[in-house]
């Protein structure tokens, strides 16, 4: 997108804001979020296009709050002013004829403070007549299947106390899996602000060489415990886990959450385990449905000890908590697991003999009170003998604590992270991921 296009956006959405506190009355309160992207897809298929476009997005969220009650609308964010306003005023009719149906909510938390924030990261994108050319140049013999996507994306906030933010960020995606004739796959993801012809070569590379070791005959495991190592994809899909029912306060407190022998330091993780929430790459936005800000970092999990939960300030009003600027679902949005000291090249010599998992899929909680969670191993998995691959393997379902494979059992973590970005696209692209290590696990419990 032009300067100019971002720019027009965002007059458009402060004109909307200024046009709303005029509008609304001293006993209302409202917040706006905005989500809007200008991106290309393309998809590819048999090392073919299958689709490519370009897609112009945006929406606002209006939330309108007053007497103890709340109700939103959503209507279409075009950057024109005369639009966009017919359709926001309207909405804030009709919320205020809503308004007055609906039941009191005793945590509602009105807008307040004056956070004002304004980021935006310009990339270096490929430019999207070679996109195409560009990324089936290494894989134009392969049957290569996968989804690219790239483009600006912005994240918007305002509301009737003054507070106001705009995030907005050139980046990509490049979802793809290398197939053999058999059926196998190989999994990998390519992201950034900066297309990295190096770092896309070394991809692919590696992406070969397991492609290669997938056309040996699989080999069929039976169910018991085997030492393991998991790569950072693996390590990214476990950590997703604790968005679900674990590091949120609310489910603490509800008597939900998977880490609530931790939190009554009942029990403990490894030393070695450190979680934090790190915004400082500034790929997702640090401010929450509020406007509020959290820290630039926050420590969640460390030297094996829960120190913080997430906790937004509805949580905080009705448990009585110190908010510390979390989602409205208290979930990871910037997640970093810190780094161990196992080296690359001695993952295979440290594993001896086990499995080497890649990628994991079907994962959900089990028994969730011990933190039980089971899944499946998925596409480029091996036996490995001796320090040595030997043969892909069929896959196998698991079901184990993490008290175990983040704490008992772990043995290390690897010296260098990989970020796992996000690659959902349903109702726009989503940003950020995961900063993660590879671990590698004695007695992992494999079920079937």
């Amino acid at each position: 997108m032009k300067i100019e296009e971002l720019s027009a956006l965002e007059v458009s959405f402060n004109q909307l804001i200024e046009t709303l506190l005029i509008k609304t009355v001293e006993s209302e309160h409202f917040t706006v979020k905005l989500s809007s992207e200008r991106s290309q897809f393309t998809r590819f298929n048999h090392a073919k296009v299958r689709q490519t476009g370009c897609v112009a997005d945006g929406w606002i969220e209006l939330t309108l709050m007053k007497n103890q009650r709340s109700s939103f609308r959503q209507f279409p964010f075009t950057g024109s002013w005369d639009v966009d306003w017919q359709l926001g005023y309207k909405a804030l009719q009709e919320l205020r004829e809503e308004l007055p149906l609906l039941p009191m909510d005793p945590y509602l938390v009105l807008p307040s403070g004056n956070n004002t924030s304004r980021e935006v990261y310009p990339g270096k994108l490929l430019a999207a007549e070679v996109v195409v050319p560009t990324v089936l140049e290494l894989v134009a013999k392969l049957d290569f299947t996968g989804i690219y996507a790239g483009g600006l994306v912005v994240k918007a906030y305002g509301d009737s106390s003054g507070q106001k933010h705009w995030f907005a960020t050139d980046c990509f995606t490049l979802d793809y899996s290398l197939f053999t004739t058999s059926g196998q796959a190989v999994k990998g993801t390519f992201t950034g602000s900066n297309w990295d012809v190096a770092a896309y070569v070394a991809k692919i590379g590696e992406a070969k060489q397991q492609l290669e070791m997938l056309s040996r005959p699989a080999k069929e495991l039976p169910r018991g415990h085997y030492k393991t190592y998991f790569a950072p994809a693996a390590v990214a899909d476990l950590l997703m886990m604790l968005s679900w029912g674990a590091v949120s306060e609310a489910d603490i407190q509800q008597g939900n959450s998977a880490l609530a022998a931790l939190w009554r330091q009942e029990k403990q993780l490894s030393p070695a385990f450190n979680l934090k929430e790190n915004f400082q790459r500034g790929l997702v936005p640090r401010f929450n449905e509020l406007g509020e800000m959290t820290a630039v970092e926050l420590s969640v999990i460390e030297k094996g000890f829960l120190i913080n939960t997430l906790v937004n300030s509805r949580t905080a009003k009705e448990y009585q908590k110190i908010a510390n600027g979390a989602n409205g679902s208290e979930t990871l949005r910037a997640p970093e697991v810190s780094p161990g000291n196992l080296v690359f090249e001695q993952i295979l010599p440290s594993l001896d003999t086990g499995l080497y998992v890649s990628n994991l899929h079907y994962l959900n909680w089990s028994d969730r009170p011990t933190g039980r969670i089971t899944g499946m191993t998925r596409y480029a998995c091996f036996w490995v003998e001796n320090g040595e691959i030997i043969a892909p393997i069929e896959n196998l379902r698991f079901d184990e604590s993490l008290y175990r494979f983040w704490g008992e059992n772990l043995i290390n973590l690897t010296s260098f992270q990989e970020f796992i970005p996000e690659v959902g696209t349903y109702e726009g692209r989503q940003l950020g991921g995961s900063l993660v290590p590879g671990i590698l696990v004695e007695d992992f419990t494999y079920t079937l």
